[in-house]
């Protein structure tokens, strides 16, 4: 759905593909002439090349392809206008106006579930809340037995910073019988994930008693509020919500608290360092751009950030499922 607006917005709002029909340009120089900034050019440009319709060149410069040139008018014969059958609905209209704008123009209450400047977060509302952290909590339930799995085995604290129902946590706690955990998440939504780890320790799997007694629910914000040490951190979903600024700034708390020796762990779906794909990714990283202030990165941008935050980045993709995968990096 999103990404049918963002090629819809690119044919006959953008003009993209006429702008490269001449020639290959850079992906700052079709920036420029498309006068978008950095996180709507990082959303667009991949999702057309997992399109198949724009391709890097050997000199780094995006082209059209075979299949792109179709989507000139230069071309005879072309799909322009079979495509702009939809050019004037609403809601293409509302995503050339957040891709010209890098967001909608009014966000009086924050960007869906997002925490809008120095207002309430939409996440404080309890029925909002509610809602949202059940929908993410069987996707949890799922990835989280296989994500702890490829977690280090260790007896130390592990922070699970927005973690939401808590499953992660729970998961890891019962592989791990001598470690201690704190989930860290706004309050109504840890009214959530008390009921979620009640349910759990319920389960008669063998330990699920013990996980209560090993982990804290504490309230807070990840943006303001001191963060606890710990051994090891998961961020599992949470940067993707974010604008780059603000995913360093997240880099460098998280690596600020973590103790020497300690790791820091992301879990989500990742864009191809050479930002070409994958298309579920693409398509993902769209309605992020549309439902948050964030959108999909490349594993190549978080390591960026953990060098920059003083962490070593190792240099292991690690799988798990629903396009999802692993990276990790280390404090001296």
């Amino acid at each position: 759905m999103y990404s049918s607006r963002l090629l819809i917005a690119a044919v006959h709002h953008l003009y993209v593909f006429e702008e490269l029909a001449t020639s290959p340009l850079s992906i700052e120089d079709l920036q420029t002439r498309l006068g978008l900034k950095e996180r709507p050019a990082m959303v667009l440009f991949p999702a057309l090349c997992a399109m198949g319709m724009l391709a890097f060149n050997r000199a780094n410069q995006l082209q059209l392809t075979d299949l792109g040139t179709c989507l000139t008018y230069r071309a005879n014969p072309n799909l322009a206008a079979y495509v702009g059958l939809e050019k004037s609905d609403p809601a293409v209209l509302e995503m050339v106006e957040r891709l010209k704008n890098d967001g909608p123009l009014k966000t009086p209450t924050g960007i869906a579930y997002i925490k809008e400047g120095e207002g309430p977060s939409p996440m404080d509302d309890p029925e909002t809340s509610r809602s949202l952290t059940l929908a993410l909590a069987g996707r949890a339930q799922l990835l989280a037995p296989i994500v702890a799995h490829k977690l280090p085995r260790h007896n130390g604290h592990l922070l699970d910073i927005a973690g939401g129902s808590g499953f992660f946590t729970y998961e890891w706690l019962l592989a791990n019988p001598e470690a201690t955990a704190t989930v860290l998440d706004r309050p109504q939504v840890l009214t959530v994930a008390a009921e979620c780890l009640d349910t759990f320790s319920r389960s008669n799997r063998s330990g699920a008693d013990t996980v209560p007694g090993r982990v804290t629910l504490l309230p807070g914000d990840m943006l303001t509020d001191e963060l606890p040490e710990a051994n090891l951190i998961l961020a599992a979903s949470l940067f993707h919500d974010w604008p780059t600024e603000t995913c360093r700034l997240l880099a460098q708390r998280f690596a600020n608290t973590l103790k020497p020796g300690g790791e820091l762990w992301v879990h989500d779906a990742f864009l191809n360092d050479a930002l070409d794909g994958p298309q579920a990714v693409t398509d993902y990283s769209a309605q992020l751009f549309w439902v948050t202030k964030g959108r999909a990165y490349s594993r190549r941008e978080y390591r960026q950030w953990f060098t920059e935050a003083g962490l070593v980045a190792t240099t292991e993709n690690i799988s798990t499922q629903l396009d999802y995968g692993l990276i990790r990096a280390l404090k001296p």
